[in-house]
């Protein structure tokens, strides 16, 4: 018997046939279980990652069930109203209920399939796992028997009469409140999935679960629409508050191999925020731009002082070899695109693949016996010193404020200060008169030219200063690697950066956003370092990501409003519903 006398007409019901009040009480008593459940102990042993034997103090994957079963309880308590949790889920919708419900499963669900697989049997379970995996399911049967309202009514529309929702004016103090918070939770986020061990392969997956989950769930309640609105309103408040955040992060670290991460992701992430230019906004389709990458990397190895070095004794300081850098990439970007920028398409796909290629195998064969004795083959220019700033040794330790910084960490600061260098440039260029010329190509490069848009040029510009960009970046990366070697310039490898991996970090964040590339660049270079037992199923699981991520979110994770427009019909959108002057009865009856 299902409860029907809140449902109108209307309503799309769940498919489990439960009343109303079972369902959302199914919700609120799965979650408290769960959380229960994650101060009791999981298994009787220590050799499962996070030590699950110890009652009264979650760790390991308990920490993320208990962060899940949280969630849940949060958006189960906004199914009855609760006035002061409405901001939670301004849409009201009951799809957030689902996601975040499942969050709490599959962590729970997997730690505990995980645990009777690596130890040997069910045995090895302990009550506390029983009662989670007991817990978690209810939230979600609970949630699977709510209804589905119409697009833009809401779920409040089931316990009260229907409303507009009326735009309000919040204080600009209140709104940078929001925005540290928001980005304080985001830093705490990162640094502790970066912090996991390597060796900690089940806690990385089931935090990867839950971030999954719980950022689907918050996007479908439109709270991130609302977060990047206000931090659109507070540009220059929100792009502080994010640097102070990566300016902080080596300080929530103890350990420096995690600052290397660190400081490869920033790298990797500007490289992608540059091909951004190329792919985002000007639709072209770059297929072998790791090689400008490689360009800038060699040009400041040359210079750098390394006794292997063609050129040993010429050692330039670190902003003579970043400008070196940026101008062998930039006269690279225009030697290349002249002759190629007017094919269009798979053409142009095709020909910047092939000099992808062209360049690897070139420097592979400037060793001496195949070529000129300038980039040493395979084996690479290596022994590049550490760059020395002002008095300032990237390579040694210092301590700041208590805290030692090892040498990643300087080259973290150092990165930083690089990217947010590109961003400005791509900011900036995005915003002015060419960078609405790029927008116009890759909408119809046909109506640009028509509308008397030089294509040829504004493409050309586009190349030269992605390439450019690329080869600061690679100037950086050859002092942190301490060499250079031909390897990892290639199409697909392994592991990042390559041109693969690269085209999908701008897909998979989004296409023409900043943020998009550099969230995308996070998580195709974390997921490899923390996952190795995938190193020789890289390609094939994120495939399978990509191909998931074009049928649910084609615009990318973080896109702007434009392209999500494009893909999703409006009442597609998980959004509120927006009041107008057509939404007032007085002026309607005026108008007739």
């Amino acid at each position: 018997m299902t409860d029907t006398t809140n449902s109108p007409a209307t309503a799309e019901r769940g498919p489990v046939p439960l009343p109303l009040s079972a369902a959302r009480l199914l919700v609120a008593v799965g979650a408290v279980g769960t959380v229960a459940s994650t101060f009791m102990s999981w298994t009787w042993t220590s050799d499962f990652p996070g030590d699950l034997t110890v009652y009264g103090y979650p760790a390991g994957l308990q920490i993320l069930a208990l962060v899940g079963g949280v969630l849940t309880l949060l958006f189960g308590l906004t199914l009855w109203d609760v006035k002061w949790l409405r901001w939670l889920n301004p849409a009201g919708a009951t799809s957030p209920v689902f996601l975040t419900a499942l969050s709490a499963f599959a962590v729970c669900w997997f730690t505990g399939i995980a645990i009777a697989v690596d130890l040997g049997g069910l045995v090895n379970l302990d009550p506390g796992a029983y009662v989670a995996m007991a817990a978690s399911a209810l939230p979600v049967v609970g949630a699977l028997a709510l209804p589905h309202p119409a697009p833009g009514s809401g779920f409040r529309g089931y316990l009260t009469k229907p409303q507009l929702p009326v735009p309000g004016k919040t204080s600009p103090l209140v709104e940078r409140l929001v925005l540290t918070v928001g980005v304080a939770l985001g830093l705490l986020t990162f640094s502790y999935g970066i912090g996991i061990d390597n060796d900690a392969s089940e806690t990385f997956i089931g935090y990867l679960l839950l971030l999954v989950f719980a950022a689907w769930g918050l996007m479908h309640t439109g709270l991130v629409d609302r977060f990047a609105t206000t931090a659109a309103h507070h540009k220059g408040f929100a792009s502080a508050l994010a640097f102070a955040a990566a300016v902080a992060f080596p300080f929530t670290q103890n350990d420096d191999h995690n600052a290397n991460v660190g400081v490869n992701i920033l790298i990797f992430a500007t490289v992608a925020l540059g091909l951004n230019i190329v792919v985002g906004l000007t639709g072209l389709l770059d297929l072998g731009y790791v090689a400008f990458l490689g360009v800038g990397a060699y040009a400041a190895a040359l210079v750098s002082g390394s006794e292997y070095s063609r050129f040993s004794g010429v050692h330039f300081p670190f902003w003579a070899a970043a400008l070196t850098g940026m101008a062998a990439s930039l006269v690279f970007g225009v030697l290349i695109g002249a002759p190629t920028l007017r094919l269009r398409g798979d053409y142009l796909a095709i020909v910047t693949l092939g000099f992808g290629e062209i360049f690897r195998i070139t420097v592979n064969n400037l060793d001496g016996t195949s070529g000129p004795n300038i980039t040493r083959g395979p084996n690479g220019i290596t022994q590049i010193p550490d760059l020395n700033i002002f008095g300032f040794n990237l390579g040694e330790s210092h301590d700041v404020l208590g805290h030692t910084l090892g040498r990643f960490a300087n080259y973290l600061f150092l990165m930083l200060i690089v990217t947010a260098i590109v961003v400005l440039v791509f900011t900036r260029a995005a915003d002015s008169r060419i960078g609405r010329s790029w927008i116009a190509i890759r909408e119809d490069e046909t109506a640009a030219t028509a509308m008397g848009i030089n294509g040829f040029r504004v493409k050309l510009i586009a190349f030269a200063l992605g390439a450019s960009l690329a080869g600061l970046a690679g100037t950086v990366m050859a002092h942190v690697n301490y060499s250079v070697n031909p390897q990892p310039y290639q199409f697909a490898g392994a592991a990042p950066p390559n041109s693969a991996f690269l085209l999908a970090a701008v897909v998979l964040g989004g296409m023409g956003t900043v943020s998009g590339p550099l969230l995308g660049a996070s998580v195709l270079y974390l997921v490899p370092e923390k996952l190795q037992f995938l190193q020789n199923y890289e390609l094939f699981a994120f495939g399978v990501a990509l191909i998931l991520l074009m049928r649910f979110r084609p615009e990318g994770i973080i896109a702007n409003r434009r392209r999500q427009l494009e893909f999703h019909e409006t009442g597609q959108l998980d959004v509120p519903a927006q009041a107008t002057l057509s939404d007032d009865p007085a002026v309607t009856k005026a108008g007739a």
